[in-house]
Parts: structure tokens; sequence; C-alpha cells
């Protein structure tokens, strides 16, 4: 897969796209899978109750956006690169966050959540054909191309400091 280009995604995107080092984005997906799983495992159920600032998303619940942020950008690359041509929403992730009850779930499901959702994810691009990776689709308004999915599904997986404490890039 080549990089995308700036004219195959909206500016939004190349916030992730451009955090991606690696041209192949599998084993990129795979190498982080194995780092933050290590480094969920090491978080308590007790931490994953707490955030930075009062108001602000848990732990808990940071990851709980994460599964879904990444169940919803691979949804977008399946419709894409089945050739389907309706445009698809967004979605807001305060109301997701909100309707998921993310505190109320054990951090051990959520950790064990990731996983499984990663191991589709990995599942879906490593059988898709070369092809698909070059069609394109409307979501969120803006046009993009499959291959620009990819790329924020790995880079969201990876925690940063952001300066205010653990921020989910």
């Amino acid at each position: 897969m080549t990089r995308p280009q700036t004219t195959e995604a909206a500016s939004y995107y190349f916030n992730y796209i451009d955090l991606v080092t690696s041209d192949e984005i599998v084993p990129a997906m795979e190498s982080q899978m194995s780092e933050t799983l290590q480094f969920l495992e090491g978080i308590s159920e007790e931490q994953s109750l707490k955030s930075y600032a009062p108001g602000k998303w848990t732990i808990r619940e940071l990851l709980n956006h994460v599964n879904d942020g990444e169940r919803i950008f691979l949804g977008r690359a399946v419709w894409f690169a089945r050739g389907f041509q309706d445009p698809l929403p967004s979605f807001e992730q305060d109301v997701a966050v909100q309707a998921a009850h993310a505190n109320q779930t054990p951090w051990s499901e959520l950790v064990e959540e990731f996983r499984t959702v990663r191991l589709s994810t990995l599942s879906f691009f490593k059988n898709l054909p070369d092809e698909a990776w070059s069609r394109s689709g409307v979501a969120r308004g803006c046009v993009l191309r499959g291959r620009c999915l990819s790329l924020p599904v790995s880079r969201r997986s990876t925690m940063r400091d952001g300066g205010s404490g653990c921020a989910w890039a």
C-alpha cells in the first residue's frame, strides 16, 4: 500500500494518518495490538475509572471510544472496499460514550473487547484485495479512499501523553 495523498481524504484524517510511519499497515496494526494490550493490562480496575479532570472521560470511556472508533472506521472500510456508493454519516463521539455506560463494564472486558475488535480488523485488512484499497466513498460528508481508513484505525489505538494526562491518538 502506498501512503495516501492529501487529496484522498479530508485534512482531519491526516491528524491520524501522518502519525503512522509505516506503509505496511497490517504489520503495524499487529505490533500496536501487542504493545497496546501490554500497556492496557498494566492499568488496574480502580485506575481505569479515573479521568485527568472533572467532567472528562475516564480511561474506561477512552478505551470504549477507541473500540467504537475502530469499529466505525472498519465499517467504512468494508463499505468502500465492497463498492457501495451511498454516503455514510458521521458519529457523535460524546453521544456514543454516554450511551455505552463504559464505567459499568469491567476494565478487563473492555481490554478483551479491544483485542477482539483488533483481530477482526486485522482479518479484514489481511484479506483485502489489492484493488479494494483504492476504492473511495463518502463519510462525514468528505470523499476519501479506503486505504486512508486503515491508518486512522492503526493510530487510534496508541496512547500518548497530551500534556494534560492520558490522551488517545
